[in-house]
């Protein structure tokens, strides 16, 4: 028997009929055609499959469709706003922070919630903050370069609009 349920996704509210045993990550890529979100372990061990959840970072293949209902939910494609990069999606990029990809969305996310957090976060607490999500080509020092390059541009910018009053 199908359940009702509405989420806000990116920032749009999607109404869908899903069976109980749906996973998120699933109705996400599925449903909605949101392929950001990666399916990698479905056993919550790689966090290819991290969102925001009500702002909180979760891995989507532990969290049901239906637990989803009433929630905001926060994929890799609703970062970039009037096309222009996240300041962790150009970190990324600048800093070279991915080789193939797969595990970027994720990790995009998961900084994402520590930047929310804590403003400029040391190297220790953003390695422990991805220690969820798993990266297998990189050494992880690219990625902790783009998440401090991150940190930096958003310190800037709310420096600025604390300046300018914005």
């Amino acid at each position: 028997m199908k359940k009702s349920v509405s989420i806000t996704v990116n920032g749009v509210v999607r109404k869908a009929d899903v069976e109980p045993r749906v996973l998120l990550v699933h109705f996400l890529r599925e449903a909605l055609g949101l392929t950001g979100t990666h399916v990698g372990c479905e056993t919550s061990l790689c966090g290819a499959c991290t969102v925001l959840l009500d702002g909180r970072a979760v891995k989507s293949c532990t969290v049901l469709a239906v637990q989803a209902d009433g929630a905001s939910v926060t994929t890799v494609e609703g970062l970039a706003h009037d096309g222009e990069l996240d300041p962790l999606q150009q970190g990324f990029w600048e800093e070279h922070g991915l080789q193939c990809g797969y595990c970027t969305p994720g990790m995009i996310l998961c900084a994402h919630d520590l930047l929310d957090r804590v403003a400029e976060p040391s190297g220790a607490e953003i390695r422990e903050a991805l220690s969820g999500n798993i990266c297998r080509c990189t050494g992880y020092q690219n990625i902790v370069a783009a998440v401090k390059n991150a940190s930096r541009k958003t310190s800037k910018r709310k420096a600025a609009r604390a300046v300018g009053g914005r």
